[in-house]
């Protein structure tokens, strides 16, 4: 089912899309997208929502289950608080991706802007995972609880490093998979970067085999040894500053 966004403010939109899902559908098109906010948030049904155009704020915020692939680029809180399901953006996305995410999955092959990964944690056996082709700005996974954020720099970057400043800051679980080092005075205090053990190689490259199947692109392009894990070697990094 095809529904043209033309003129439709957010709310107006997205009483179409639950209407349409009510109705028994479970493949929705979304045309002439622009910026229109919360496209899925809260849904719950096991739907594919294809969106053709730039996605607004909070794209899938509490989701529980749709998947939702976005043809072009996406703004600020995609995945924000989200429990379960899964996006993919075909362009860049903003900032504070990921948002208190606690369950599915989330892939853009772009860029991405500052404080992805905040406050992100596991809950029960769900284990949030981000997947980022290019690059991030700072505060990359800052207060992260848990959860899984790998960021691979496919876009040529060059000389340019593959995070910002202050990656990790006061992270106090879940990992961080970077390809390629970042300088210690770029690193949050809490955090320290390992090589990848076995099980961290047979998570990434799941999640790398993922990525690449939806981009259609080659997983050639990563090589495992080339990525590097940023682990909190402390779980309560600000203890010391407050009082009992």
């Amino acid at each position: 089912m095809v529904i043209d966004a033309t003129g439709l403010d957010h709310r107006q939109l997205n009483v179409r899309i639950r209407a349409a899902l009510a109705d028994g559908q479970r493949i929705l098109e979304l045309t002439h997208v622009n910026g229109q906010r919360y496209i899925a948030a809260g849904l719950r049904d096991q739907a594919e929502i294809i969106v053709n155009g730039v996605a607004g704020n909070d794209l899938a915020a509490f989701m529980d289950g749709p998947t939702i692939i976005v043809k072009a680029n996406a703004q600020d809180a995609v995945g924000n608080t989200m429990n379960a399901g899964k996006v993919v953006v075909h362009g860049d996305a903003r900032d504070v991706i990921g948002y208190a995410m606690r369950g599915g999955r989330i892939f853009i092959k772009g860029d991405v802007g500052y404080r992805v990964g905040i406050h992100m944690k596991s809950y029960q056996d769900q284990v949030p995972a981000v997947v980022i082709g290019g690059r991030a700005m700072d505060f990359l996974g800052e207060y992260m609880a848990g959860g899984i954020l790998v960021l691979l720099g496919l876009n040529g970057a060059g000389a340019h490093p593959i995070a910002g400043s202050y990656t990790g800051t006061g992270m106090h679980g879940g990992a961080i998979y970077l390809r390629g080092q970042l300088a210690d005075h770029m690193l949050g205090k809490e955090v320290k970067s390992f090589g990848l053990d076995d099980n961290d190689k047979k998570v990434v490259d799941g999640l790398l085999q993922e990525f690449f199947v939806h981009f259609a692109a080659g997983s050639g392009a990563v090589d495992l040894k080339d990525i590097v894990k940023l682990v909190p070697v402390s779980h309560r990094p600000y203890g010391r500053l407050y009082a009992y």
